[in-house]
């Protein structure tokens, strides 16, 4: 499946991440532990990364606010050390192609499942899931199998419209969320209507919202230049939808 340019650019949040990274069934996961909040032990938010990863400081600072509002989240290190560096975002001479053969699905899948069996292990009951860009690709079929409880996506890319969407809302038990945007080559605004045909008027019985944010485009929720306000106000809308939809479904 394909990727757009903007899977690949974007602008690097300044802020110093808080949680720690820890071998979970032998993958790294950054992980954000709620704290001088109560919070349920049972349940687990796993954060799936766009193609820069946990490395990356926006992601590790979004698992960080997801802890703060007392969600327990696991960041997955998929790429195993290796995701796309952040300085690609501005470099033309990065191979993108060499990158993507190297990070296939067969490969990268089993680390999500390593990370889920060992936190069964740990007590962990209930898993929601909030996939970006390249984690959707992962969210959704987690969703399918009913590997977990919540799904949410934003600006996700990789998913075949309408043939996924329709298989999830066939045998999936999971409420979903997406977090879509005006300029999305990945999941346009055709994907976004087909979406609300499939699931909406209340036909997904488990729960479906898909939200929209003007003047955004793909990698907002994650990437976004925080000195326009519409990404900004995206940015921080999609954060808020996802902490509000997990908090409501698992």
């Amino acid at each position: 499946m394909s990727f757009c340019d903007d899977c690949f650019k974007g602008v690097t949040h300044e802020g110093t991440p808080k949680g720690h990274w820890e071998k979970i069934g032998g993958i790294d996961c950054y992980v954000g532990i709620p704290s001088d909040i109560e919070y349920p032990k049972d349940k687990a938010l796993l954060f799936l990364s766009d193609v820069f990863g946990m490395q990356l400081v926006n992601n590790r600072l979004l698992v960080d606010d997801f802890a703060a509002n007392g969600i327990l989240t696991y960041g997955v290190d998929y790429f195993f050390g290796d995701p796309m560096p952040a300085d690609a975002m501005n470099s033309e001479t990065f191979d993108r192609d060499a990158w993507r053969a190297q990070h296939g699905y067969d490969r990268t899948r089993p680390a999500v499942d390593a990370v889920i069996a060992a936190l069964k292990e740990k007590g962990i009951q209930s898993f929601g899931a909030t996939g970006y860009c390249f984690g959707a690709a992962y969210t959704v079929p987690l969703a399918i199998e009913n590997v977990i409880q919540v799904a949410a996506v934003s600006h996700p890319s990789r998913l075949k419209v309408p043939e996924d969407l329709e298989k999830y809302a066939s045998v999936s038990k999971a409420p979903f969320l997406i977090n879509s945007c005006e300029v999305d080559a990945m999941f346009p605004k055709e994907s976004q209507a087909k979406a609300d045909e499939i699931f909406g008027n209340d036909k997904f019985a488990p729960g479906y919202k898909r939200e929209y944010f003007p003047g955004c485009k793909h990698g907002f929720a994650v990437r976004g230049d925080m000195n326009d306000t519409k990404v900004k106000a995206g940015k921080e809308g999609a954060f808020k939808a996802t902490v509000e939809w997990m908090k409501k479904c698992l």
